[in-house]
């Protein structure tokens, strides 16, 4: 079904931090980290200073058992967080911390179904969107499935990120268009998090393909570690995601997490300018 956003609503604000950056002749950068990691009580100022060093979008990960799409950084992460006690609750409690703190940051609840599903995703669109959530992202409930999330959280102002890999075809990536997605996430390979940046799997031209399918800018992930990882892929991509590196930052810095964060996001935000 297709839905109308209302303004000021959460997915607005997504899209808004796209198109501001856009406006400025840059692609957005999107940072990922786990909640939790090192711990709860430091993911809100991580999440903080991210967005002062120039994070324009937060994607905040919610711990989960069985990770299957990430690889060995985020995996650890996310164990070293489920050992802090780290869970959906507390990511919306941590979200919630940050707005208290006065930061608009748009965020992005990114994770695994199964801990909504369990909620059920009604409760848990109103407790997102209590807690301030924007959108979010699931990244094992495929494109044409994203209704089921969707037809809940869209009534709470919240938007859908959809995932779509290199696999996915053209026809089945417009299956995301009527949700109106704040942005897509294309994955720049397949496989897990955490290797490599090899270039991005059909370049340019599959990007714009995906822009056209969904009606929405297009946020490139997987591997992107470097400044010039992130400039190769900003020439073309309406937003850079980077998650291992900044979550491999915070593991070898766990004394002084946010300032590790700070200083690279600070070292990505300039080979954004197009």
């Amino acid at each position: 079904m297709t839905r109308s956003s209302e303004p000021g609503t959460g997915r607005d604000r997504v899209a808004a931090a796209m198109a501001a950056a856009g406006a400025e002749n840059r692609a957005a950068l999107v940072a990922y980290l786990t909640f939790g990691d090192p711990t709860p009580e430091a993911t809100v100022d991580i999440i903080l200073a991210a967005h002062r060093a120039g994070a324009d979008i937060i994607e905040l990960g919610v711990p989960f058992s069985d990770p299957s799409a990430d690889g060995p950084v985020i995996q650890r992460a996310m164990e070293r967080a489920l050992a802090r006690g780290a869970d959906l609750d507390g990511a919306l409690a941590c979200t919630k911390r940050v707005r208290e703190a006065g930061c608009d940051v748009p965020i992005v609840l990114f994770g695994y179904y199964n801990p909504i599903f369990v909620r059920g995703p009604e409760r848990f669109a109103r407790d997102a969107a209590a807690a301030g959530i924007d959108a979010v992202l699931t990244v094992d409930l495929p494109v044409d499935e994203l209704g089921e999330l969707a037809d809940f959280v869209a009534g709470e102002g919240i938007g859908v990120v959809p995932l779509v890999a290199p696999t996915t075809s053209v026809d089945r990536a417009r299956a995301a268009a009527p949700l109106l997605p704040p942005f897509a996430y294309y994955i720049s390979m397949t496989g897990i998090t955490g290797a490599g940046f090899a270039g991005l799997a059909g370049g340019e031209t599959r990007v714009a393909a995906i822009r056209d399918a969904t009606s929405a800018p297009v946020a490139v992930g997987f591997g992107i570690k470097t400044a010039a990882d992130a400039a190769r892929v900003a020439a073309y991509a309406d937003g850079v995601v980077v998650g291992s590196a900044i979550v491999a930052a915070i593991e070898d810095n766990e004394h002084a997490p946010a300032r590790a964060v700070a200083d690279l996001v600070a070292t990505l935000t300039p080979a954004l300018s197009r």
